[in-house]
Parts: structure tokens; sequence; C-alpha cells
């Protein structure tokens, strides 16, 4: 895939927001990103709202199609996620992107421009913390966003857990939101798994409803393609009345235990304060052993 170009001392990087409104200024994000010596832009959308949205689907299209096309500007970041970027996706125009590529950044519901780009142009895109979540963010999942947007070595260990699977796999990097990847399977913006190292990630969702999407993906063919599994963080799961009887993570081992390829659990990234960046669409080797997980790049 296409790598677009790094950042650097005075590049532009812009704030926009193609989903949810924003609860209040991200004062501390843009002064975390001057403090990168990057040169600020913020959106119309920042400030916007219509009913849950930061603006109408109008709005967060011009916002956004305004950054795609200005190539003064470096990388575009997404304020918040949320909901409503599916709504706006096909709106868009990507010529200008596609000729004159630059870093896309975001998690949640970002995982549609992820996966929209990968699907439709190769190029590499950014997983990682957004201007909502900076006050809370950790300092070094910060760093980690910084690296990756201005082309600095990232490689991660972590411990294993004890639903790890060990093994080693090469692979591109793809995944996201795993609702939002379920939301996509069939659309113009589904991307490949073949011979991919997926991660997926979700929040607050109900347990039995990862056994339905591990179970579609497991109809559909994708899990037996993949070479690799990163789970990150499956955070603020609900269960019914009586319970389902198994934790997110168990389920997922339940549905890959057929397969050999290797997975790792608890990686540190989604909706979490530890929320470490992943470059998307980029070559990584992954190494799981009794002890630790390794990622390179």
């Amino acid at each position: 895939m296409i790598a677009p170009p790094y950042l650097k001392q005075g590049d532009k990087i812009a704030i926009t927001c193609p989903a949810k409104k924003l609860p209040g200024p991200i004062d501390a994000a843009v002064a975390l990103l001057q403090s990168w010596d990057l040169e600020v832009v913020l959106g119309e959308t920042v400030t916007a709202s219509y009913h849950q949205y930061a603006g109408d689907d109008e709005l967060r299209t011009r916002d956004l199609q305004r950054f795609l096309n200005d190539t003064s500007v470096k990388a575009i970041i997404a304020a918040r996620g949320g909901y409503g970027t599916i709504r706006i996706i096909d709106r868009l125009d990507f010529s200008t992107f596609q000729k004159r590529p630059k870093w896309i950044a975001g998690f949640s519901d970002i995982t549609v421009l992820h996966s929209h780009i990968h699907a439709n142009f190769s190029i590499q895109t950014i997983h990682g913390q957004m201007p909502l979540n900076v006050p809370d963010a950790t300092k070094v999942s910060l760093h980690t966003l910084r690296k990756a947007l201005f082309g600095e070595e990232l490689h991660y260990t972590c411990k294993s857990n004890k639903l790890n699977r060990i093994g080693k796999a090469t692979g591109q990097l793809i995944g996201g939101n795993l609702t939002l990847l379920m939301i996509l399977d069939g659309s113009v913006s589904e991307m490949d798994f073949t011979g991919k190292i997926l991660f997926i990630e979700d929040v607050g969702e109900y347990l039995y409803s990862i056994d339905r999407m591990l179970w579609h993906l497991k109809r559909a063919g994708k899990l037996s393609q993949l070479a690799g599994l990163v789970v990150g963080g499956f955070t603020a799961c609900k269960d019914n009345d009586v319970p389902f009887g198994l934790t997110a993570e168990e389920i997922i081992a339940e549905h890959v235990q057929e397969f050999d390829f290797p997975v790792a659990f608890h990686f540190p990234a989604g909706h979490i304060d530890n929320n470490h960046a992943l470059i998307f669409g980029k070559t990584v080797t992954l190494r799981v052993d009794a002890r630790n997980v390794l990622l390179t790049y």
C-alpha cells in the first residue's frame, strides 16, 4: 500500500468532525499538535451542531472534502468518532487525495474511512487517539501517534495473555472497530482480509452481538483467510439478564480455535486511554510467545 508523506515541522494538520459533534472545545489537542510544531487548521464542523452530528451531512461532507482537496494540508485527524461517517462516505470525492495522499487519522467510527480508503485506493491510514480523547489519553499513546505521523520507528511489546495462540506471522495490518467492519461488509468499502493481520476492537456492545459478528466473519470465510489476529480493547461490554457465559475475549478465542494463525489478546489499542497508534495498510510482523507479544513494522 502507498504511504503518504510523513509530517515534518511546520506542516499543516486539519481537524474535522465527520460524525458526532464535540461536547466542547478541544484546546488541549490543539496545544498538543502545536507543541509538535504543526500548524493546526480547524474545520467548521469542530464547532457545528445538528442533532447529534457535527453539522448536517452536507456540512460534514464539505468540511472533509475541503481538507482532502487542500494540498497544503498534510494530514487530517478526526476530532472524534460516534456515528455519522457512513452517511457521507459516498458523497466524498477522493480524486485529489488519490493523486496527493495525506495521512487520515482516527478510530472508532473512522473505521469507515480506513476501510474505504484501503479498499479503493490502497493508501495507508493511522488508527490512533483523536482530539476528544487527548485530555484522558496516556502520554505514551499520544507519543505513538506523533511517531506514526512523523514516520518514526514503531514497535510494541506487551505481556502475553492466557488466551493467546503462539506463532509468528507477517502481513498488512488492517481492521478497526468490529461493528463498523460488519456494517461495511459487502459494500464498496469492504477490505480484503486475505493474508492480512486483522486488528479488532469495540465498545459498549452486548456479548451476544459480539458472538453474532464473529459468526458472520467465520461464515463469510474471512477468519480462515487471516495470517494473524490482534484483539484490542473490548470495553464496557454489556450482558443480558441471563448471562451469556463468556467474556468478549473468550467468545473471540472460541471462534478462532480451529485455525492456526497467531492470536494476541489485550493489545493496547481501541476505546482505552492507552490507545497506541497503528498504521493500517503497512506490513507488520506479529510474534506471540508464552511471555510476550511483539508487533513490529
